[in-house]
Parts: structure tokens; sequence; C-alpha cells
């Protein structure tokens, strides 16, 4: 990996994110020299992320791993030399002959893991957009060689509807980026990427990556890797398709999505997020009207502790009904409980939605259903 740094402001940035902004196509295989080269032709076009301005230093390779070291005594580090993974996906193809064994799979079949993952990134900006640690996803599917590409269609699909029905992002927040430079392995690569604050960027990679990896650690490892068709008798090298995404880069699209602010009747300002009532953290708040009142506050905590068996809830008898609902409205709570004298009374509560601000009684034998079904519709 390459990178340059601002003369001006001392910021050190990657150079393919450098020529990716401004438009250009560079190969990775690319020595120094030609990159200095395609930055002295187009230094117009190129800018500092951090000041604006186009004065570089020459362009330095850097290792994109992290590296460490084992042992106990402080001279190890120059014998015992490691590097932090910088993705989960070779653990999958380790293991690979293992899981195939010991759970009696057959191809098609993938492998799904999560887990921390460490990047030397230079130019870790943007929030939790870009980070040198971070949780990743990744799903490796094992699919016979003929049948590949019409598997790697269905993955697209598949997670473009993650995205739109279950995660309920709206489409025209989303994209499809088609790889222009595939590495000499893959048949095809297509990112996912996300309208942010500051412009689409990748969210999800979906990849067809061929017999490449299999093959590398059957050659390295000694292993025999190749998959006997107890259907049709033939032996091959299982083909993959590979879906990679960052558990830090959903929730940031998640909140861009949900984040908003409403100009009320008066001139009030409201600001809320309008999470999916099934992906909401807090599904339910419950409140007392006055917190000076034993009798609704002693009500509502009973409505509380049956409701928090079934729900993520909250509880808060903290200032006035109006600043309770804003703070639920900042946190994304769908629903508010109010318990009042009514309720001493004629056994049911107000329910307060959160993005009409609409209240409705409901009787208490009802509530868990009403909120039950109210989540599922959404």
């Amino acid at each position: 990996m390459a990178s340059r740094a601002c003369k001006n402001c001392h910021t050190r940035s990657r150079v393919d994110h450098l020529l990716e902004e401004a438009g250009i196509q560079a190969d990775e295989k690319m020595l120094e020299e030609e990159i200095n080269d395609i930055f002295t032709k187009n230094i117009k076009k190129l800018k500092c992320p951090d000041c604006g301005k186009n004065n570089f230093t020459e362009v330095k390779k850097f290792n994109l791993l992290v590296k460490s070291n084992l042992g106990n005594f402080a001279d190890d580090w120059q014998k015992e030399i490691v590097y932090l993974r910088g993705e989960t996906c070779q653990g999958i193809y380790t293991n690979y002959k293992n899981v195939l064994d010991s759970t009696r799979s057959k191809i098609p079949f993938g492998i799904a893991q999560i887990g921390k993952v460490f990047r030397n990134e230079i130019t870790a900006r943007q929030f939790i957009f870009r980070t040198r640690e971070f949780e990743q996803m990744e799903m490796q599917y094992f699919v016979k060689p003929e049948e590949e590409m019409q598997e790697y269609e269905k993955l697209k699909e598949y997670r473009w509807k993650f995205f739109t029905e279950y995660l309920s992002i709206k489409e025209k927040n989303l994209k499809w980026k088609k790889h222009d430079n595939l590495v000499f392995y893959a048949k095809e690569a297509y990112d996912i990427e996300y309208n942010f604050p500051f412009g689409f960027k990748e969210l999800e990679g979906v990849h067809a990556r061929g017999d490449y990896d299999l093959t590398q650690h059957s050659k390295f490892s000694g292993v025999n890797l190749s998959y006997s068709d107890p259907e049709s008798k033939k032996k091959y090298m299982p083909h993959i398709i590979e879906s990679s995404v960052g558990i830090a880069r959903i929730m940031l699209a998640l909140m861009t999505e949900a984040y908003t602010e409403e100009k009320l009747d008066g001139g009030e300002e409201r600001i809320v997020m309008k999470f999916p009532a099934k992906l909401a953290p807090i599904k339910v708040a419950v409140f007392p009207l006055l917190k000076n009142k034993p009798e609704l506050v002693e009500k509502a905590k009973e409505v509380f502790d049956n409701l928090k068996i079934k729900f993520m809830c909250e509880f808060d008898d903290n200032g006035n009904i109006g600043k309770r609902y804003r703070r639920q409205d900042e946190i994304g709570t769908p629903f508010c409980v109010t318990i009042d004298f009514d309720t001493l009374k004629n056994k049911d509560v107000t329910v307060r939605d959160r993005d009409t601000m609409k209240q409705e009684r409901i009787k208490l034998k009802d509530l868990t259903g009403y909120i039950k079904d109210a989540i599922l519709k959404t």
C-alpha cells in the first residue's frame, strides 16, 4: 500500500483514496515511480481531505497490516514479529476442511464469521466509518464451479433485500458500484454503497472469488481440499462467493437513515431517531404521569415489570411528560406508555407513537399484544 503526506497540514492519506476522490483509476501493482507520475500529471485534481491543498510529499509504501510481537521479554519483539489479522475470511478457509468433515455438509454451503480485525488505516476519519480496529462480518459460500455466477447473482439480490427490506433503508440511499480493477483471480466484484453524510461510500462488498483461495491453502498446507460430490461422483475445487461488511458501517448507515429534524406547530424543533420499531434499541418507555403520586409510580412499575419480560424497556419519572417524550424521541423509542389516574380506574394506559406523536388509550390486558403487533408491522 502507498501513501502521501500533505506538506501544508501534515495529514497522511492513502494514495488509492486520494485518486478515487479525484476520479482517477490506478493499478495496485504500479511502482512508486508510476504513481508519482500520475500525481504529477493530475496534481490540480488532487486535494488534501483536511485542508484542501494539493502540495504533497513523494509516495511512500506502508504495511496495511498491524504489526505486533510474541514473547515475554523486551528483546523478543525483533525475533517474534506477528501481524494482527486484517480480515476474517482466511480463518474460514483454514477451517473449511474441518467444517466440511465434522458437519457432513454438502456443496453448496456457507461459513459465516464475525470478529475483530485490525488495519493500519492512515486515514482513519469520518466518525466510525473508517477505524483501525473494527468488527467485521464475512460469509464465504462454497459452490459448484459451473454455478458460481448463478449463486453470485442470488447473493447480490439477497444482500440488497437485507438492507432495503429488513433494515428498511431507502433504496434512493443505496447503489451498486462495480469494481473496475479486479484482483487477478476474481470473476466479478460489486460494492453496495450508502449515501453517508460525506457521500456514497462502501457499505458491503459482494465478490465472486473463484477457486483461488482454497487452491492456495491446499497448495501450501499440503492438504487436499478438493470436494468429492456424492451425487455426480466428480471431484473438484469449490468456488467461493463472498459477502463482507463492517458492523460499524451498518450502524452509521442506520443512524444516518433514522436521524430526523422536524419543525412542529409553533416553530419548535424536534430531533428524533426514526428507527424501524423492530430495530430500535429500546422498544417501550413507561412513565407515571406524576412522580410524587405513589399510587401512579407503583402502577407504572408494575406495568414496566410486565413489559420488560417481552421487550427492551425504560422506566422514566424524571421531569415533565413533554421532556420525557423528547428524551425517548432522541434515542428512537417507538412507544411511550403513560400511567395516569384513569389507569387506576379504567385499567387502560396512554400509548404515544414516536413518529406521528398520536396518543391512544389501550387496555392493560391488550398492551403487550398491541406493541408486539405494531413492531411486526415495521
